[in-house]
């Protein structure tokens, strides 16, 4: 049977300490959708680890980490991972040949785009995500068990790259040096071949053990249901999950929902409970928001209870976990948003279009001192009456609380 980890929000809630948290009790850690543009922090005994592309459960040494038939593989930033660990991960590592292959071209084509947008721009991370779905969805894609065969990739390549010159030209983008995209194809051939396999398969073949889904980016940002078109390329949901890694809906046994005690965002796009203020840059100086694969600064805000209830319907979440609570420590008041108003009308719903929606907030006393707290009955006592209160208000039960970056500074409820 098969957990999930989701976000809940746009992303960056802290997915992957949880991941980190509870993967020793899995023997498969599951990568199912997104590419190098998501970014997992994991402190571990003080130190930091950036994943990008690696599973979160790569620092279980127990677990085979699979990246599933949904992701987006930038091979050149996968093996950079790969060879930043101080101990071997590659043979507690599988990649689905069925995964579609990010080449330098995407993300030149990428960023040429999002400069063509102008001030229409999505606020996209420029690495490449969007066009290799993109050539998924149009079937022009090329996917990880091609580098089994170079010369018949080449040829397929240089189709690729005449049928789109005119684009290319377009876009003021020079296609690859035929010769060289070969040397870089057969490195990651040599790199990474005795890694890919069919994951579908293998997952098939193992269905009796415990598997833990790890979700990138976050609801908000699905390509369906997200806050369209400021959204990813990809189904961030439980569902996606499914359909990134081969497994049948009736193996998924429990979800865990991520959020944050606050919310941000990264890039443009609608944030009803953004915070332009002094408690925007207070949440976001102390909070250290700045994103993990771009460094860009987040928008920070406000717990949004409207955005948290709409995720977790569509996600089917057993239980919720709330991050960084302690950030919120020094704060007088904290807000948090229990409804909206749109066109003059309060409304306790997520909307499709959240053009003109206003955030409804109730106040609640601040609190100081939660940091590195670990059991619930010593939080200070405001700071358990709004895990209370965010409780009450999302339907859902906060298993886990987070109350600073190391692992072990998890309050478990």
């Amino acid at each position: 049977m098969a957990d999930l980890i989701v976000g809940l929000q746009w992303g960056d809630e802290g997915k992957g300490k949880i991941v980190d948290l509870v993967a020793k009790n899995y023997d498969i850690v599951i990568r199912s959708q997104g590419g190098h543009n998501a970014g997992h922090t994991v402190v571990l005994d003080g130190k930091k680890y950036a994943l990008h592309l690696l599973p979160s459960g790569v620092l279980n040494p127990n677990a085979i980490n699979v990246i599933g038939n949904g992701v987006v593989v930038y091979p050149k930033q996968l093996i950079k991972e790969i060879n930043g660990f101080d101990r071997d991960i590659k043979s507690k590592l599988l990649i689905s040949d069925k995964a579609h292959m990010i080449l330098d071209h995407h993300i030149l084509v990428d960023q040429a785009r999002e400069i063509l947008r102008g001030k229409n721009a999505i606020g996209t991370t420029g690495r490449g995500i969007g066009p290799a779905y993109a050539d998924k969805i149009a079937r022009v894609g090329v996917r990880m068990g091609e580098l089994r065969d170079i010369d018949r990739l080449m040829d397929k390549l240089a189709h690729y790259y005449e049928m789109n010159k005119g684009y290319f030209e377009y876009l003021g983008i020079n296609t690859p040096d035929m010769n060289e995209l070969r040397k870089e194809l057969e490195f990651y051939r040599d790199e990474l071949i005795g890694n890919i396999t069919d994951t579908t398969k293998y997952l098939w073949d193992n269905i009796d053990k415990n598997m833990l889904l790890e979700g990138a980016q976050a609801t908000l940002l699905d390509i369906d249901h997200g806050t369209y078109p400021y959204v990813t390329s990809s189904n961030t949901i439980a569902s996606g999950a499914l359909t990134g890694s081969g497994l049948p809906p009736k193996a998924l046994e429990k979800v865990i929902g991520i959020a944050k005690a606050y919310t941000t965002r990264v890039g443009n796009g609608p944030f009803p409970t953004e915070d332009l203020g002094s408690d925007g840059d207070k949440i976001r100086k102390q909070g250290h928001e700045f994103g993990t694969t771009t460094g860009r600064p987040r928008r920070c805000g406000w717990f949004d209870v409207v955005a948290a209830k709409y995720a977790i319907t569509l996600n089917g979440c057993d239980e919720v976990a709330i991050m960084k609570l302690d950030v919120l420590d020094g704060f007088d008041k904290v807000k948090v948003c229990i409804a909206y108003e749109k066109d003059g009308e309060k409304i306790d719903y997520f909307p499709s279009d959240l053009e003109g929606v206003k955030p409804v907030y109730v106040e609640l006393d601040g609190w100081d001192g939660s940091e590195g707290v670990t059991d619930f009955d010593k939080l200070p006592e405001n700071a358990k009456k709004y895990i209370e209160f965010l409780e009450e208000k999302i339907g859902c039960h906060i298993k886990y609380v987070s109350t600073g970056p190391d692992r072990n500074s998890t309050i478990i409820r």
